[in-house]
C-alpha cells in the first residue's frame, strides 16, 4: 500500500507503520532506500520505523553483508500487520461510504425534478463512486467523457470513454463533473453548450 499525502487525509504513524509492515511481507528483500522510495517517506524516517519495530519484536533484521540486511516479519508482526490491515479496511469503507451517500443526496434534487438522463464527465477515482452510488437509481448514464484523449476509447466499469465532442449529439437532463481536482475547469468547459442546450451541470 501507497502512503496517501493528501491535505486531509494525511498520514499517521500508525498509517506509516501498517504500510511498512504491509510491504515487507511482500517483499522482505528491500532495502531501507527502495522501502523509502515505494512509500514516499525519508530515509531518516524509514530507518528510525525499522529500528521501533524491531525492538517491538515485529520486524527481524537478516544480516546480508557487512552493510545489508533483509527485513522480515517476525510471527508476531505479521499478526499485527493482519490487525492493523482489518482495521484499516473497515475505515476506508467507512469513508467509502459516507462519500457515496454525500453523492447521492447531491443528485437526490435531480430525481426529485425527474432529470434522470446523465452524462458524467470525467473518468477518475470519483467517478467510480459516482457510478456506485447510482447503482439501483432511475438516472441513465448516457454517455462517459474525459479530456483526456489517453482515456478515450477505453472501457471504464463498463461504459467507453468518448471524447466532450459527442456531447453535441446527446439530449441530456444534465451533466455530472466526476472529476474533484478539475471541476472549475469542465464547468467553464460546459457553460456554453448548457446554456445553448438547457442541460443542467452537477459539480460533486
Amino acid at each position: 500500500m501507497l502512503i496517501s499525502h493528501g491535505k486531509y487525509l494525511k498520514p499517521s504513524k500508525e498509517t506509516r507503520v501498517l504500510a511498512i509492515l504491509d510491504s515487507l511481507a511482500s517483499d522482505s528483500g528491500m532495502s531501507q532506500y527502495e522501502l523509502g522510495k515505494r512509500l514516499r517517506l525519508s530515509g531518516a524516517m524509514v530507518n528510525q520505523y525499522l529500528r521501533s519495530l524491531q525492538e517491538q519484536e515485529l520486524v527481524r533484521f537478516v544480516p546480508l553483508n557487512g552493510k545489508s540486511y533483509r527485513y522480515e516479519l517476525t510471527e508476531k508482526g505479521s499478526a499485527r500487520r493482519e490487525r492493523m490491515f482489518a482495521d484499516y479496511s473497515s475505515e476506508t469503507i467507512r469513508i467509502y461510504t459516507a462519500v457515496k451517500r454525500f453523492v447521492q443526496e447531491k443528485l437526490s434534487a435531480l430525481e426529485k425534478k425527474n432529470l434522470e438522463r446523465l452524462i458524467l464527465f470525467g473518468a477518475s477515482e470519483t467517478c467510480e463512486v459516482v457510478l456506485s452510488a447510482l447503482i439501483g437509481s432511475k438516472f441513465q448514464i448516457l454517455a462517459l467523457l474525459d479530456n483526456d484523449p489517453g482515456k478515450q476509447g477505453r472501457s471504464f466499469h463498463g461504459h467507453v470513454i468518448s471524447h466532450p465532442l459527442v456531447l453535441e449529439q446527446f439530449d441530456c437532463d444534465a451533466v455530472v463533473i466526476t472529476s474533484f481536482g478539475k471541476q472549475h475547469e469542465i464547468f467553464e468547459q460546459l457553460l456554453p453548450l448548457s446554456e445553448r442546450k438547457g442541460f443542467v451541470i452537477v459539480r460533486i
